[in-house]
């Protein structure tokens, strides 16, 4: 598959594709079941200013792990750590059934994180490489419905399952059944996708050149929009990881309905959105989504009845299904073909880098004296921060004469620092 090949018309819904897709769903499983973590380390006795620390460290050792790990990962050694890191993954989810010490949790928090930045970049270097070019919105679009499906089927499993088991613990062990049914169906196709990967460009195999990567942050068009997709991450760390306690202070709601119905929103606005979104202006739509998410962050600690609580959740889904696929195609519009797959782990590293940082300054906060619903109100920052540069991006586009999405930022990008 030569760089020409790529940008001609090819299927997205392949069958490698599919089982890549299947694969990500697995490892977000073992992600999603983590909602109540902070929750939880206070049932186990760890002091509240570990607390937030510890939340964030599984995704710390993530953030430090993946850029050692980028500049070294390809579509050819891809599918061997796939493997390796999905067997790690079951053993670090048992851990979790006796580990009650901080010593203890930092160690397995650190595996944790070390497991999971493994096993996603070499997906994402791999399901990248099965993206036809023009179909990049729909691609992200199902891509981003992979990651959250788990997030709108875990946490009300869970707390259906909670009052049958003896803690939290349990249900975090048992969602390694996840890993191994993607071994499952990794084992099924590898010899598919490995036929795929030898005949791709040995521009695609090989692993990224130092001076392209530093090339590569020279973009601006990648770095604004890199930029916008961490505030939008704050943000959704935010309601990730506090939602639960901020519930359980309004009494406003049940925390496990609002991530159902935030979820399915948000996957049935990507489903749907997916047949549509390579046809929109996308910095538009970016830009008007995340002014609706704004209100929607700043009147959730203010919620006061069921019916309120869950249109909030509704609206939330709606706002964070049409902007995170949007944003991760816009990214890969402006990308070198040899450089999409780090660009789009980068998306990654910028989750990695909110969900640490997120629960640490919560957290902080919080030991101090301050209530939940601040930390909802500094979410909207994050979100209003991300709109305006948005918006900065398209003005500088319209000065330049350029009205289309793509193009635009085509344009910033190449504007050097």
């Amino acid at each position: 598959m030569t760089l020409d090949a790529m940008s001609a018309p090819r299927k997205l819904l392949s069958f490698e594709f599919t089982a890549l897709c299947f694969i990500i769903v697995a490892a977000f499983c073992n992600v999603s079941v983590f909602y109540s973590f902070y929750h939880y380390l206070g049932t186990i006795d760890i002091p509240v200013p570990w607390r937030g620390f510890l939340v964030g460290l599984e995704p710390m050792s993530a953030f430090v792990l993946r850029l050692l790990v980028l500049p070294w990962l390809n579509a050819r050694n891809a599918l061997t750590l796939t493997a390796v890191s999905l067997v790690f993954l079951i053993a670090v989810s048992c851990s979790y059934l006796w580990v009650t010490s901080v010593p203890a949790m930092i160690v397995l928090r650190m595996a944790h994180g070390t497991v999971f930045v493994l096993l996603t970049s070499a997906v994402i270097a791999l399901v990248v490489n099965f993206i036809p070019g023009e179909k990049s919105g729909r691609g992200f679009g199902i891509l981003s419905i992979a990651t959250m499906v788990p997030f709108a089927i875990i946490p009300p499993l869970a707390e259906a399952l909670l009052p049958h088991v003896r803690s939290e613990a349990d249900v975090y062990a048992a969602v390694s059944v996840f890993s191994v049914i993607a071994i499952l169906i990794l084992l099924a196709v590898r010899g598919r996708i490995g036929r795929a990967v030898q005949g791709m460009d040995g521009a695609l195999l090989r692993r990224p050149t130092f001076p392209e990567i530093r090339e590569n942050f020279r973009l601006r068009g990648v770095v604004f929009l890199l930029s916008t997709i961490l505030l939008v991450y704050l943000a959704h760390a935010t309601v990730f990881y506090f939602m639960k306690d901020l519930s359980l202070a309004t009494g406003a709601g049940d925390v496990g309905l609002f991530f159902t119905l935030s979820m399915v929103t948000m996957i049935a606005v990507r489903a749907l959105g997916a047949l549509v979104f390579d046809r929109m202006e996308k910095l538009s739509t970016v830009r008007k989504t995340l002014v609706l998410l704004v209100p929607c962050l700043l009147l959730l600690p203010l919620a006061s009845s069921p019916v309120t609580y869950d249109l909030l959740a509704v609206i939330y889904g709606f706002s964070m299904g049409v902007v995170l696929p949007l944003l991760n195609a816009l990214l890969f519009s402006v990308s070198p073909p040899s450089l999409r797959g780090l660009n789009t782990n980068m998306t990654l590293f910028t989750l990695d880098a909110a969900y640490f940082l997120l629960p640490y300054f919560g957290g902080t906060l919080i030991a101090l004296g301050a209530g939940f619903d601040v930390l909802f109100y500094i979410a909207a920052v994050f979100v209003l921060a991300a709109a305006a540069l948005v918006l900065a991006v398209g003005r500088r586009g319209r000065k330049e004469g350029v009205t289309d999405a793509a193009p635009a930022l085509h344009d910033v990008s190449r504007t050097s620092q």
